[in-house]
């Protein structure tokens, strides 16, 4: 290790994922094959490291799948806990623990965390107005309400968001509200709850994070928290009136859970606890490093509100660092659980047998570190077939099978005056051409240091691709010196060519195991070698001449077209059913009857869009600026799930321009396009006849 030598310890999480399904690659590309990797690589460091995971098991999501199946929350979680669990543990992500919050333990540490700040006076007391269900005798969460979406008319926004044009919403933003358990209109009632004051931590926040980590966060995990920052931060509530999650301990509170935001960050807390009784050392020790591997859509909770929470209770170290990744598509279109466009980590493991490494493989090769990224079954096909089977498995056979043709299975000796090679500089270079026995070693032994640097520095495709550097080193070498063609007249040569391959593929089985554990362990296994430190990484004699060596066998197979083609096969049988439930979904409906004056209210003019952005920390919001012909104003609009902004420059639009201004994600919103929308949710622009100019009234 480099630059973390002065950590005592580490303290590694992963997201929780929610127990209301499967994992599916999106989560592991974004999360877990990353601080898998990360772990595997401090471990054989000799760090003093623990891993933690878990499901998250409370929360609006699992008690309305519940809802929707006439079982019971806990029955929700205990079954995709258990798929998760299981999928996790056979994909090889090697957590020290991998907890549940339904947990008992979870319950107690998080009640304490509450009643601590509680009786610290670090929560602000409100009493409001929420949604309340008669029929049932229920307040509301916000994913318990449904209506029509008051900035781009989606009949089926939740109370918190709109999913089809990104909006955050209150709940009594919604236009016809209405409950998702008994479908009724709810009625509004006051409620007591309890709220961070977030506001009171904005100072500190702001010199914590944007002076402390500027030039240490990911930039994408920096921005999004400036943008929250600079915005103004607002009290958040950590309550919510329901019955399934951790009580609230205080008394009169019954009916009141802690919210999940507030009580699943905690569980990183209580699966340390339930892993070992030194858990503290782990958690409150300022020498410990604290480091969250998350997806973008967990930031602000990992580097704001939880930083916030931690501060507060005040016995807590704050993370070192959140390398969160952006999200993975796949085939061109963003995973989505709900319309079943996704690869399952549990089917693709009954599928592909053993073929964990390959998906680790591409995931990482493919990581969106720095944005969205594809996955593609052809591209997954591709890297198997040219690079793990063409470059990596071919050098380590070739290897092995040439060592047991012409010296039976024992490591040859190298020629006496063999240049030993010595470690380059990290970023010093050897001539690419120089494919020479001291050219070979010296490129050779600077690997482990720049695979290194790049691990600790987060940068996960940037280190695997230098492990395959490696192996590519050594395909070339091999191939460039042919001992198949010289052995007849020189086996003195060939012995020394085939010793530097060995220790080249004994390097291998030391730097790669943090990115393909499985096949690390089978080059160990056919090399007849133990497991090595990465401080071991370095020489470049592990193999003494005479050692044994076991029978080589293929470490990977080529995968043909068949089993990809029945994996595109099925995500088009997905999108057909997709198609078709969208083809049957029916005309909105007239809203109510209005009279020609209320139509006469609205001042809708022929405009220009002269700039498009997008919105920060969100995937569906688009700033527009537009020339109205009476003036140049700014709208924000839920179409960037359909056009870049790129598109959407010089379009004609029609403009609502007397719609009273509306703050959304902090930006002034003077108006609204008009956009036209299928029953499949297609959008298009309702433009303006040719020859009208701006500030032309459409009447």
């Amino acid at each position: 290790m480099s630059n973390n030598t002065y950590y005592k310890r580490y303290t590694v999480t992963s997201a929780l994922p929610y127990a209301n399904g499967p994992i599916h690659i999106g989560h592991l590309a974004g999360v877990y094959v990353p601080a898998d990797i990360y772990v595997r690589y401090l471990r054989m460091c000799g760090a003093d490291v623990v891993f933690i995971g878990g499901s998250d098991e409370h929360g609006v999501p699992i008690t309305i799948k519940a809802l929707q199946q006439g079982v019971t929350p806990q029955d929700i979680v205990d079954r995709y806990h258990g798929i998760i669990k299981k999928s996790f543990e056979e994909f090889g992500i090697s957590f020290d623990i991998y907890s549940r919050t339904s947990n008992q333990i979870h319950h107690e540490t998080a009640s304490a965390f509450f009643r601590k700040m509680y009786d610290a006076g670090q929560f602000v007391e409100k009493v409001s107005e929420q949604y309340y269900d008669e029929a049932t005798g229920h307040f509301l969460a916000d994913r318990y309400i449904t209506g029509t979406c008051p900035h781009c008319g989606y009949d089926k926004a939740y109370g918190d968001q709109c999913e089809k044009c990104g909006t955050s919403l209150n709940a009594t933003d919604l236009i016809e509200p209405k409950s998702v358990l008994s479908g009724n209109k709810p009625v509004l009632r006051e409620t007591r709850h309890w709220f961070l004051p977030l506001d009171q931590y904005e100072p500190w926040l702001r010199e914590w994070i944007l002076e402390g980590h500027k030039n240490d966060w990911k930039t994408n995990v920096y921005g999004q928290c400036k943008s929250w920052i600079e915005q103004g931060l607002q009290p958040r509530a950590v309550t919510r009136d329901l019955d399934w999650g951790v009580k609230v301990p205080v008394e009169g509170t019954e009916g009141k859970v802690l919210y999940v935001w507030f009580d699943a960050p905690i569980g990183y807390i209580s699966a340390t606890r339930e892993l070992t009784p030194e858990w503290e050392k782990y958690w409150k020790d300022p020498e410990t490093k604290l480091v969250h591997f998350i997806g973008k859509d967990n930031i602000v909770f990992h580097c704001i509100i939880f930083p916030a929470m931690l501060k507060a209770e005040g016995t807590f170290i704050l993370p070192d660092n959140v390398p969160a990744n952006e999200f993975l598509n796949l085939e061109g279109d963003k995973i989505s659980t709900s319309r079943n466009w996704a690869v399952w980590l549990h089917e693709y493991l009954e599928a592909f047998p053993g073929k964990q490494d390959v998906l680790r493989y591409v995931l990482t090769s493919n990581a969106p570190e720095t944005k969205d990224n594809d996955f593609t079954w052809k591209d997954f096909q591709s890297k198997n077939n040219s690079e793990l089977v063409a470059i990596l498995g071919n050098f380590v056979n070739r290897t092995l099978v040439l060592t047991h043709k012409y010296f039976g299975g024992k490591v040859p000796a190298q020629q006496e005056g063999t240049p030993t090679g010595s470690p380059h500089p990290v970023g010093v270079a050897v001539e690419e051409a120089d494919f020479s026995d001291a050219g070979t070693l010296s490129k050779m032994a600077g690997f482990p240091a720049r695979i290194a640097a790049s691990l600790e520095a987060y940068r996960f495709r940037e280190a695997l691709a230098e492990m395959m550097n490696l192996a590519r080193l050594g395909n070339k070498y091999l191939t460039d010196n042919e001992p198949w063609k010289v052995f007849s007249t020189d086996p003195e040569r060939v012995g020394t060519v085939l010793n530097i391959s060995l220790q080249i593929c004994a390097q291998l089985a030391i730097v790669m195991e943090p990115f393909l554990p499985f096949t690390a362990a089978r080059i160990r296994t056919m090399l007849n070698l133990p497991r090595y430190t990465w401080k071991d990484a370095g020489r470049l004699n592990w193999l003494t001449p005479g050692h044994d060596l076991r029978t080589p066998e293929l470490l990977f197979e080529k995968i043909e077209d068949g089993p990809i083609e029945a994996q595109v096969q099925k995500l088009l049988a997905t999108k057909k059913v997709n198609e078709a439930l969208q083809a049957k979904a029916p005309v909105k409906p007239a809203l109510g009857e209005i009279v020609y004056e209320d139509f006469m209210k609205m001042d809708i003019r022929a405009g220009t869009i002269l700039t498009a952005e997008k919105v920060a920390k969100t995937d569906k919001l688009l700033k527009l600026t537009i020339d109205t012909g009476l003036d140049t104003r700014t709208v924000v609009s839920g179409i960037a799930g359909y056009f870049t902004p790129e598109e959407v420059i010089g379009k004609r639009v029609s403009v609502l321009v007397n719609l009273a201004p509306r703050k959304l994600r902090g930006i002034d919103s003077q108006g609204m396009i008009l956009m036209a929308e299928n029953p499949d949710g297609t959008l298009f622009f309702v433009s303006p006849a040719e020859g009208a100019v701006n500030g032309a009234d459409i009447k």
